[in-house]
């Protein structure tokens, strides 16, 4: 869903501007997301975060600090205090108890190369924190995680550190028919933005930015070249290990083209354009020429590979599901 206009006064009474990012359905928790007090809230960082937040079903609310985006005020006569001011007013207009006595379980981050705020700040609200606290290090991220890899890496390790002490229920809908099933659903945010659900993981699809997504997760190719890469290791990993080799790591790396039927010898298909996976394997360890050339020939015995390059049978079939009312819908 959208993101929603959400302004708020703050403690001098001045409008603050502020977005609330709303998962589908009843939020399951409320975040207050303040990523630094002299940038907004429409900064890619915090976009990318409130994403992923919601895609697990946490309402997120990121604002504007007192002058600064749409906020009133100025900017220039705000403090510390006041930008804790700031964060009180967000969070009375959740509803939250006072920030200062929430004794909640606790996650920080901090760069060693972040150069606005040193480390022994971070030490000391980790020193200072009550059990149950975590700390990420985010090596060679800056202070404001401008790069898109940093700020996707902190949303999916938020996601996967909040799910533990969120004591509510997986939404009903989320529930596969079959334990061992796949469910994909959309999430509602941005065009293509999907949730995953594999027993007890949860992770996003989407596509990259230049094609309309939000570039919050892995796209339906790359899922493909990852399960085929994953498959291809792991098979290596079994047959070298029964097999007693000195294999010390597989490295698998997977792309994907369409190219001329023409172009490919060895395909039965002559016309048209056909899919073409190549697939690149670093085999590290003291293994001899035979042993090597070995382990290639079973790369491709693999079941994702045998699948990939077999018959397939894929039936579609459509499945009723419980509406908000407790009916069945289409």
């Amino acid at each position: 869903m959208p993101a929603e206009r959400f302004d708020f006064p703050n403690a001098r009474g001045q409008n603050l501007a502020a977005l609330l990012d709303r998962p589908e359905g009843e939020p399951r928790a409320y975040a207050l997301f303040a990523h630094c007090f002299t940038c907004g809230k429409d900064i890619h960082a915090a976009k990318r975060i409130a994403e992923a937040l919601t895609a697990l079903g946490i309402a997120v609310l990121r604002f504007d600090f007192t002058g600064l985006g749409s906020s009133e005020g100025e900017f220039a006569n705000t403090t510390f205090s006041s930008n804790i001011a700031d964060l009180v007013a967000a969070a009375n207009e959740l509803r939250l108890d006072r920030i200062a006595n929430l004794r909640k379980a606790l996650l920080i981050f901090h760069s060693p190369t972040d150069e606005v705020v040193a480390i022994d700040n971070a030490s000391r609200i980790f020193a200072a924190a009550k059990h149950p606290k975590s700390f990420v290090s985010l090596a060679g991220a800056d202070h404001l995680l401008s790069r898109r890899s940093d700020a996707a890496y902190v949303a999916n390790v938020i996601r996967a550190w909040a799910e533990r002490y969120l004591d509510m229920p997986q939404l009903a809908t989320e529930a596969p028919h079959d334990p061992n099933a796949v469910v994909v659903r959309e999430t509602g945010q941005g065009r293509f933005q999907q949730t995953i659900a594999v027993r007890a993981h949860r992770f996003l699809a989407d596509e990259p930015v230049e094609v309309g997504g939000l570039d919050s997760g892995p796209g339906p190719y790359d899922l493909v070249l990852a399960g085929l890469g994953a498959c291809t290791s792991m098979t290596l990993r079994l047959y070298a290990e029964r097999k007693a080799l000195p294999l010390e790591r597989v490295t698998v790396e997977l792309s994907h083209s369409r190219i001329h039927a023409a172009d490919c010898e060895d395909c039965e298909t002559k016309e048209g354009m056909i899919d073409r996976i190549e697939r690149a394997i670093v085999l590290r360890g003291p293994l001899d020429a035979e042993q090597r050339r070995r382990l290639l020939e079973i790369a491709d015995k693999c079941p994702v590979h045998r699948t990939l390059t077999s018959e397939i049978d894929i039936r579609t079939v459509e499945r009723l599901e419980a509406d908000d009312r407790g009916g069945r819908s289409v």
